[in-house]
């Protein structure tokens, strides 16, 4: 699959569609899988924090706290 460049250029107006160099390709492909990491380490850390609470929240129910009193802690 062929990627292209879009350039506009903004006094005129004009757009310029051009194939990507494959310098400009390789830089491309690792921004992406980059970003894509970045997403995923985000992603998991969002579900492992989450996790974390939920268990965290179980332990103060099983002391004996209610949901209520969980609430009025700000959890």
């Amino acid at each position: 699959m062929m990627h292209k460049i879009s350039i506009a250029d903004a006094i005129t107006g004009e757009t310029i569609e051009r194939e990507m160099t494959e310098e400009e390709l390789e830089f491309y492909e690792a921004d992406s899988a980059r970003r894509s990491k970045i997403i995923q380490a985000a992603e998991a850390a969002k579900a492992e924090a989450a996790t974390k609470k939920t268990a965290a929240e179980a332990k103060l129910i099983a002391l004996g706290l209610t949901l209520d009193d969980l609430r009025a802690l700000g959890l």
